[in-house]
């Protein structure tokens, strides 16, 4: 897929935030990315190194261990989850000492529920996919602090706003390395359109605004992506500083 210079501008836009430190990306990156910094814009339009609110982990986060960047699939069965696809980069940079770096080595971690508001691996009042696996997966971050994904755009689970969760660990296996969860918003006007579909539409039950939300009323604004449209479904590039000390 190569992205056109109006998605080039588009997700460098929508990543606009506050700036703490000027970031200034590696020359490569994997697959989309790698084309997407192939016209880069001027360095006053380069997204910022940003510093994200943490949020709750929620009750299903599962330690799966599952390395891989296509997370539709459960490999228990081979199946793959319906939706609309979704790219999903995460661009981690450390600050430290004035410095914002690209981050390498750190595990990312994404999860969320299916198009129908289920979450895979847990036991819910109104589900049970205890041994499913999808939806679930982890990237290591490039020497450009990359972490790259495909999914697609998360149903609504009842009584909360749309969202991904994400946990960035420096070591995974080490109690002394730093660890941040939080979860990824959308645009509701946007997600009204999108849900407005199959599968999503076969719930046939309301779903929570941002607004509405009372976890994403604390720093939600600062977790909500930008998505440009690509021809298949959205792509979106979600920075993220860490102050490890």
């Amino acid at each position: 897929m190569t992205l056109s210079r109006r998605t080039v501008l588009g997700l460098m836009g929508a990543t606009a935030a506050t700036v703490l430190v000027a970031c200034e990306p590696g020359p490569s990156g994997p697959m989309w990315w790698r084309r997407l910094w192939a016209r880069k814009p001027p360095v006053t339009a380069m997204p910022p190194c940003i510093v994200r609110p943490e949020q709750t982990e929620g009750p299903y986060f599962v330690d799966e261990r599952l390395n891989r960047s296509d997370i539709r699939s459960d490999p228990s069965d081979g199946s793959v989850k319906e939706g609309r696809p979704l790219q999903l980069a995460f661009r981690v940079h450390e600050i430290r000492d004035n410095a914002c770096t690209p981050l390498a080595g750190a595990m990312v971690d994404i999860w969320h529920c299916d198009a129908l508001g289920i979450y895979s691996d847990v036991r819910d009042r109104s589900f049970d996919t205890l041994g499913k696996k999808f939806l679930r997966g982890y990237q290591v971050t490039d020497p450009t602090g990359m972490a790259q994904f495909l999914t697609i755009y998360p149903g609504g689970y009842p009584g909360r706003a749309v969202h991904i969760h994400f946990k960035i660990r420096t070591h995974p296996e080490s109690r002394r390395g730093y660890e941040l969860t939080s979860q990824i918003y959308f645009d509701d006007g946007l997600t009204d359109q999108i849900h407005a579909h199959v599968p999503y539409s076969i719930t046939g039950q309301g779903r929570l605004r941002n607004q509405q939300d009372g976890i994403f009323q604390d720093g939600g604004e600062q977790l909500t992506l930008q998505l440009v449209r690509e021809a298949q479904g959205y792509a979106g590039v979600f920075d993220v500083g860490l102050q490890i000390m």
